[in-house]
């Protein structure tokens, strides 16, 4: 069907200067009671390749018209002024090649201003309906293009709801798991039992109470939920400083964009073995501040997980916050700092 299409853009002109030639010869012809042809036949046969050029330039000419009219959504202020346009746009460079071709010898317009009134009958009809056919086939083409493309989102946006309801499925699976092994765990078992509790607790946060936006409340309470869960694994000798401003409360905030900095914090905790965190609000601004001790050496496979939690947490700030946040990473010898500051004045995305 495509390859139809170009063949036919290419042979659609040729044969739209060859009709009107002979349209033009047979009218005049008829006028100067002449036989049709009559004449030099190398003159008629340079006419005819000379106005096959022009109907290629013609058809060249209006598709990028019609194709930026098109792209642009443009629409004249009336039907009448767009076919005016069209009409002088084809009249005056048609009679000016007329008017050259007979100055120079290729054109032979014996009739003289009747030569030209026929040239203008004859010509303009045919290419008028050329024009018309042309933005059919074009709008015609730009609507299937269009159907195309709304076929193939429609596409993604159900993968992208199977993918959804997929990855939903495994956590909520999970979810249900853990609560049969903390009925399974013996009453007595308290540490294991209390694991498991914090950890449904996460997994309910995310699966069932986090929504587009939260308040930053609700976040807290996750914070405050993890960070009980993760002292279950750390020895007694981490020193976690806390600090949360009490005037946090119904602020909101999209979910999550702290966790991935307490992640690394308790993952690569090490050396003087101590983590401090303080949350606070000032101006509509809400600013995460969290340090770590690192051990002496790491590992290159330390250091590479951290990047792609850095790289992913950038990604999706910048899709949420645009321009309404800042994130600060140092890291030294012994320690590693993140500070990151969102704006919560106005609608978030």
């Amino acid at each position: 069907m495509k390859t139809r299409r170009s063949i036919s853009r290419w042979v659609y002109p040729f044969f739209l200067g060859v009709v009107i030639f002979n349209f033009l010869r047979l009218a005049t012809d008829l006028l100067k009671e002449e036989s049709f042809w009559a004449g030099s036949l190398l003159q008629h046969i340079i006419s005819q390749i000379i106005l096959i050029i022009a109907c290629y330039i013609y058809d060249i000419q209006w598709r990028h018209i019609i194709k930026k009219k098109i792209n642009t959504h443009e629409q004249y202020s009336s039907p009448l002024k767009e076919y005016a346009i069209i009409l002088l746009s084809t009249l005056i460079p048609l009679n000016l090649l007329a008017f050259t071709g007979e100055s120079i010898g290729i054109f032979y317009m014996g009739n003289g201003i009747i030569d030209y009134v026929v040239l203008n009958i004859v010509s303009l009809p045919l290419l008028l309906l050329y024009n018309v056919m042309l933005q059919n086939e074009m709008i015609s083409k730009n609507y299937s293009e269009q159907c195309l493309q709304l076929e193939l989102i429609k596409n993604k946006q159900l993968e992208t709801e199977l993918n959804y309801l997929k990855a939903q499925y495994h956590p909520h699976f999970l979810f249900n798991a853990l609560n049969t092994v903390y009925f399974q765990i013996n009453e007595e078992n308290k540490p294991a039992r209390k694991t498991v509790e914090l950890l449904s607790e996460l997994l309910r946060y995310q699966l069932y109470d986090v929504s587009k936006i939260v308040s930053i409340a609700q976040e807290i309470d996750f914070i405050n939920t993890y960070i009980q869960f993760q002292q279950l694994r750390m020895t007694e000798r981490l020193r976690l400083n806390i600090h949360i401003d009490t005037s946090l409360g119904k602020e909101k905030i999209h979910p999550l964009l702290f966790q991935p900095l307490l992640e690394n914090a308790f993952k690569y905790v090490g050396g003087d073995y101590y983590i401090n965190i303080d949350i606070r609000m000032d101006e509509k601004k809400i600013y995460f501040f969290i340090e770590n001790a690192l051990p002496d050496t790491q590992t290159p496979d330390k250091k590479e997980d951290n990047g792609i939690g850095t790289e992913n947490l950038k990604r999706r700030l910048a899709l949420l916050y645009p321009d309404k946040h800042h994130l600060e990473i140092e890291q030294n010898k012994s320690s590693f700092v993140a500070k990151l500051m969102i704006d919560t004045d106005g609608q978030a995305y």
